[in-house]
């Protein structure tokens, strides 16, 4: 059986790459760790992966915005090829500041009539400030409800640790995230500590952020791109929860199933 070959793709001041590709050695697959400037100058390099994650950091300082500067580069220097990857049976995953750059290049959240979005001058949807105004750290419980995303094949629920400043999603249109939800698209939403994740906006104790529809993650309409806030390479060993002893958690986080999860999508 054939290890598929993963791509994480960093960026000047990305700092998750590393423990991201161990998420991903961990979940059998073969990881290269490429800068944004070596695949701009071979991008047909492209060609040889199967998954490509843009892992968590704050690219460029997030100097103009989260995810921004590292957006433009990805649609003017690897736009045609880019387009190449995501029309093949891939998959891409975006992490906290990987998620704000596959928004902000308009790859999510996607359309119903092609696997490749082009970016819209009137965006109908971003990742903005929380709404706190500050940089947020702490563990969230997450549920997965009625996603079509193959990295969340078989997680209902589940804890992660987000950190980040930009995390709440804005929309223009009220019934977009009602259209996400009927297309299955909607990969994470913040709830208690039940999984109950209603539809109005949950208190910060629970939604961070305040993102409509508490939503966490956000994936295409084909299920094989997904962009979430929370940090599942912060949690690939049980040890890593905070609770681990009152929960006599051993083995596994619940992280590494996400990985685990794209790297069997070539192994069945």
């Amino acid at each position: 059986m054939t290890s598929p070959r993963v791509c994480v793709l960093r960026a000047p001041g990305t700092n998750c790459d590393l423990e991201t590709g161990y998420a991903f050695e961990l979940a059998a697959a073969q990881v290269d760790n490429v800068h944004l400037f070596e695949l701009a100058k071979q991008p047909e390099r492209l060609k040889n992966y199967q998954i490509l994650c843009i892992p968590g950091g704050f690219s460029y300082g997030d100097d103009i915005g989260a995810g921004v500067i590292f957006a433009g580069q990805i649609r003017r220097q690897l736009d045609e090829m880019l387009h190449e990857f995501l029309s093949r049976d891939t998959l891409t995953l975006g992490i906290c500041n990987g998620f704000q750059v596959l928004m902000k290049a308009g790859i999510l959240p996607g359309s119903k009539e092609q696997n490749v979005t082009q970016v819209d001058e009137k965006r109908e949807v971003t990742l903005t400030w929380n709404d706190n105004g500050k940089y947020t750290a702490r563990w969230v419980h997450l549920v997965c409800d009625n996603s079509q995303s193959q990295f969340l094949k078989g997680i209902d629920t589940i804890e992660l640790p987000i950190a980040h400043a930009e995390g709440k999603i804005c929309v223009s249109d009220q019934s977009l995230p009602a259209q996400w939800r009927e297309s299955g698209q909607i990969g994470m939403r913040y709830c208690d500590e039940s999984g109950d994740a209603c539809d109005e906006i949950l208190p910060d104790s629970f939604n961070p952020n305040g993102s409509v529809a508490n939503i966490a993650g956000l994936s295409d309409p084909t299920g094989r791109v997904l962009g979430l806030m929370p940090h599942p390479e912060r949690f690939i060993k049980a040890t890593q929860h905070p609770q681990w002893t009152r929960h006599n958690l051993t083995g596994q986080g619940d992280g590494l199933k996400i990985f685990k999860n794209a790297t069997g999508y070539f192994q069945s």
